[in-house]
């Protein structure tokens, strides 16, 4: 069967401050339970752009073999769709524990957490917290109450259609809800 893949290809901020702490809050479907969706921090530790990246940043190069940020990797739904927000963060702190966002996440929602799985998506090391679906309309809620610097969100849903026959990846650039943009790709793996 087939396997999808999304990555994070770069981000471009839209504000005059030039240094930042970033990191990503993922909400994706749950490969295998229709009433789930699955939560996770990405990277592991904040990523630091500084002055001379000029408020831009790209995981994927022009290099041979070069990739851009693994978010997941997973079986190709029936229906051919898979619903993806991302939240694009900044912190202030210097050592910024991520994985106190999940368990804020996971307190926030009381009753609608399953736990932290690992190896779901593809990645065995990154740690992705199992919500109900209803659940969802929550997270960014629990997101604002963070201390942390709010950039919004995008929808990375796909509707993998005709285009996938004839291409393996295909690039997409969309505006987060605040100041900045996210270049992410859909890939077919076999």
């Amino acid at each position: 069967m087939s396997r999808v893949r999304l990555e994070i290809d770069g981000i471009r901020i839209y504000r005059p401050k030039k240094n930042w702490k970033l990191y990503f809050v993922v909400v994706a479907d749950h490969p295998s339970e229709k009433d789930k969706m699955i939560v996770s921090t990405i990277p592991q530790e904040p990523f630091k752009l500084s002055k001379r990246h000029e408020n831009e940043y790209f995981f994927d190069t022009d290099q041979e073999g070069s990739e851009g940020l693994y978010i997941l990797s997973r079986e190709m739904p029936k229906d051919r769709e898979l619903n993806v927000h991302i939240y694009l963060r900044h912190t202030r702190k210097s050592n910024r524990n991520l994985g106190e966002i999940l368990a804020d996440i996971e307190n926030g929602i009381a009753g609608e957490a399953f736990g932290i799985v690992t190896d779901i998506v593809g990645a065995a090391t990154v740690p992705w917290l199992v919500i109900s679906k209803k659940a969802v309309s929550l997270v960014g809620k629990i997101l604002k109450d963070i201390p942390d610097r709010d950039f919004g969100f995008v929808s990375a849903f796909e509707r993998f259609g005709d285009e996938f026959e004839t291409q393996t990846e295909i690039d997409r650039e969309k505006d987060f809800t605040g100041d900045a943009s996210l270049i992410y790709s859909w890939s077919m793996e076999e």
